[in-house]
């Protein structure tokens, strides 16, 4: 691979200039980051180091949902359920950008039981045995429980049950078998990695240069108190010494440690897939809505309407965090075959499919336990083995990183014999902040930032980015056209990006900082369209620029991400 020789960059150069912080944190996943800030605000010297792209691991493969996790129920994990469904209240107030309400319908084929069913088995054991279906009674006793727990300033409405007649009016291409229906309310976050960049940004100016945080950055060795980093573009070292480390590594915690000098066997994640599909038809089947249910295996199933597109998806499997993970045919079919038990008069193939992907979720050491009944609560541990602190955590979730954070930075303040100063509960995340959440208000914010520039174009960079809109709007000239062979984006937008936002490879900016590889629809020319627009501000020659097109197209066909009959597929010229 060309590898660049110029000067080291600048968020590394950071590091090395001051190789030492009261903590380091070693993983970028939403977790990571979400420590990061709190202890930034706490004014603590901390610094944060990814060995890939920013929240590039089990936290860009998600559900793009936050959620109370009505699911947890059925193992009686009501704390955690309580908590999610508070963290999840306070996401739709502070970051209402990228999470807004998402009404979930269940389809219930029985009163009693069925072959699709709600997520609870209250009267099951911590997942031995043959997972039982539940059906209406059972459903309806679980989503009044949620509501108990959902109570919260009126974010969400409660559930609502009908029956067979009223549920095929509003979803008329539903199975005409069902005989209920119960909706209810969660969370969609459909931005998830640039939410993560936000809360990453809010931390890098509360703690200025207390605050400093690298990607491609690898944590490879531990010896006298100090951790070993490694640039993963040149291959170069130096050690870099912290009070305590705090190793967010994700379903990677076993390895990281087993890096630093320490055996651990702490996680057991599972593998979840989703494909992407542009199949209008079933897009407007939702009418807008997640269609939620349980399988007959006992994996839970979602179709789920996001970007003018369907995410369908996950499956639960055991997984090795060691060796990469895709999106598998049989995982394929598993999807097809359950769209058809919903919506059985439409026709889905792989020409619908446009983009996939598979993560490991970061999920503790589980001996037999069957996969979808292992625990999604968290832990902390402690070990002072190495010589300094070593805090690992165990498990975690998106819908609950706030909350998360809050205990992890507790538990290093108490190391460092300091007290928390400022609470994240109320606290706005990055464009979430002043956003405009009614009509007129939006009306006003569009009007202003507009000043002359095509108002349609402001409100879709306030879509992507809130009101961090404005950062865009500034760094990109008042005349800004779309570019020819990238329909919505313009070149400056996306050089501001990678000038801003640490982008070191293609990737960076196609699956993490945009969603242009996640809605399909991607072509040769526009790939060298983006790798053109950024070239300029990363310092790329047409050499490298061939290296990045030719390393994203690898990357995408090895992970299964594209499916080559269709749009979203690279077509020759």
């Amino acid at each position: 691979m060309h590898v660049r020789h110029e000067s080291p960059r600048p968020s590394i150069a950071r590091l090395r200039e001051r190789p030492n912080a009261d903590v380091l944190i070693i993983g970028a996943g939403i977790n990571g980051i979400a420590t990061f800030r709190d202890l930034a605000l706490q004014g603590v010297d901390v610094a944060l180091v990814e060995r890939g792209d920013f929240v590039s691991g089990a936290s860009s493969a998600s559900s793009h949902m936050i959620h109370g996790g009505i699911r947890y129920l059925e193992n009686g994990e009501f704390r955690l359920v309580q908590e999610s469904v508070t963290e999840r209240n306070r996401l739709l107030r502070t970051a209402p950008h990228y999470v807004r309400p998402l009404e979930t319908t269940i389809p219930i084929f029985s009163t009693f039981s069925g072959i699709l069913s709600a997520p609870f088995r209250l009267l099951v054991t911590h997942g031995r045995g043959k997972p039982r279906e539940r059906g209406a009674a059972l459903i309806k006793m679980g989503l009044m429980m949620y509501d108990t727990f959902s109570r919260d300033g009126g974010q969400v409405p409660r559930h609502r049950f009908l029956g067979r007649k009223k549920s095929l009016a509003e979803l008329p291409t539903m199975n005409s078998d069902i005989k209920y229906t119960a909706t209810y309310y969660d969370a969609s976050m459909h931005d998830p990695e640039r939410l993560a960049l936000d809360v990453l940004h809010d931390g890098e100016l509360a703690g200025d240069d207390s605050a400093r945080a690298a990607n491609y950055l690898g944590a490879v060795g531990m010896s006298d108190g100090k951790v070993t980093l490694r640039d993963e573009l040149t291959g170069e070292t130096f050690d870099f010494g912290a009070k305590v480390v705090l190793n967010t590594s994700g379903p990677w915690t076993d390895i990281t440690n087993s890096a630093l000098g320490e055996h651990t066997e702490y996680m057991g994640g599972t593998k979840g897939s989703h494909i992407v599909l542009d199949h209008p038809e079933l897009l407007a089947a939702t009418a807008g809505r997640e269609i939620f249910f349980e399988h007959s295996d006992g994996r839970i199933v979602l179709i789920y309407p996001l970007k003018g597109r369907v995410l369908v998806g996950t499956t639960d499997i055991d997984a090795d965090p060691a060796k990469p993970v895709v999106c598998t045919d049989d995982e394929v079919e598993y999807f097809f075959d359950l769209i058809g038990q919903v919506f059985p008069t439409l026709t889905v193939d792989r020409s619908h499919i446009v983009y996939s992907f598979s993560g490991i979720r970061p999920l503790p050491h589980h001996d037999d336990t069957a996969p979808g009944f292992v625990s999604r609560d968290y832990r902390i541990v402690e070990s002072n083995s190495l010589g300094t602190p070593v805090l690992s955590l165990v498990g975690g979730k998106w819908t609950t990183f706030r909350a998360l954070a809050e205990h992890l930075a507790n538990d290093t303040l108490a190391l460092l014999g300091r007290e928390r100063k400022v609470t994240t509960e109320t606290l706005k995340i990055g464009g979430g902040a002043g956003y405009p959440t009614d009509r007129n208000a939006r009306v006003r914010w569009l009007t202003e930032q507009a000043d002359g520039r095509d108002q349609g174009r402001v409100e879709q960079l306030l879509e992507r980015y809130g009101t961090r809109a404005t950062e865009v709007i500034q760094a990109t000239p008042e005349q800004d056209p779309e570019l020819t062979d990238l329909p919505g984006y313009t070149a400056a937008e996306l050089a501001h990006l990678a000038e801003t936002e640490q982008v070191v490879h293609l990737d960076d900016l196609l699956l993490r900082r945009t969603s242009i590889a996640f809605v399909g629809g991607l072509t040769d020319a526009r790939v060298r369209a983006a790798a053109g627009a950024v070239a300029p501000v990363l310092g790329w020659d047409e050499a490298q620029q061939t290296t990045e097109i030719e390393r994203f197209i690898a990357l995408l066909r090895d992970a299964h991400r594209i499916d080559t009959a269709k749009g979203g597929a690279f077509i020759a010229g």
